[in-house]
């Protein structure tokens, strides 16, 4: 399923239902038709998270089902995200399966381009053996301070619980442009995914990002929220 798709799925549950019949009893046994139990299991994930252990939070990530049909990012965030990169070095923090390393190599291959997640499969490397890919977590990202002429973390934020210090690594390997992407959405009590942070509109996530330099830019790209830096 295309990202465009999701989203417009998402606008239906997140602003057409009203918010007392979203979190009422039928609603649940609607989406307990399609996700089964593990929508109970990620209501009662998102309640625990400040206890959760590694091995609970890898589990749960392990059974959710690919939603997206190759990338959360719709093909508007993808031409805006290419517009944006600076320099000759990127990297992708949350590369994934490494689609969005790969959509921009094709489209800029004069690139160096690294991607890093706190895991990556086999089958990543032997797809796209042009790329380097690091392992490592976000909250401590295995990359010496400004690294990178720009740093991509799309679509991860909202599942970190400690978000400050996974923007104060982003910035610190950042030498030039930091771009995030994020969805926008609302919090419900229970969902089909295990977000932690939830920003329904652009200035509620960037209240999250102080200090914030004077070259930013933030704007809404259908329901997902864009943002962008320049460290001079």
């Amino acid at each position: 399923m295309k990202r465009e798709t999701t989203n417009a799925i998402r606008t239906v549950l997140e602003e057409v239902i009203p918010p007392f019949i979203r979190d009422s009893g039928p609603m649940r046994w609607l989406f307990r038709r399609h996700w089964g139990t593990l929508v109970d299991d990620i209501e009662r994930f998102r309640e625990r998270i400040p206890f959760v252990t590694a091995d609970e939070y890898r589990e749960i990530y392990e059974r959710l089902p690919r939603v997206q049909h190759e990338t959360d990012n719709s093909a508007a965030c993808l031409d805006r995200i290419l517009s944006e990169i600076r320099g000759a070095t990127v990297l992708d923090v949350g590369c994934g399966t490494g689609y969005l390393v790969d959509w921009i190599k094709h489209r800029r291959p004069e690139l160096d381009i690294t991607g890093t997640d706190f895991i990556i499969e086999d089958g990543t490397r032997t797809r796209h053996p042009e790329i380097s890919f690091v392992e490592g977590p976000i909250e401590a990202l295995p990359f010496a301070d400004g690294s990178f002429d720009t740093v991509i973390c799309t679509h991860v934020l909202e599942h970190i619980l400690d978000f400050r210090q996974a923007l104060s690594e982003l910035r610190r390997v950042t030498r030039g442009t930091l771009i995030l992407v994020v969805p926008q959405e609302r919090e419900y009590r229970f969902t089909f995914n295990p977000h932690l942070h939830f920003f329904p509109y652009p200035h509620s996530f960037l209240r999250w990002l102080p200090p914030i330099p004077e070259d930013h830019a933030i704007e809404s790209i259908g329901r997902d929220i864009f943002y962008r830096e320049r460290i001079a």
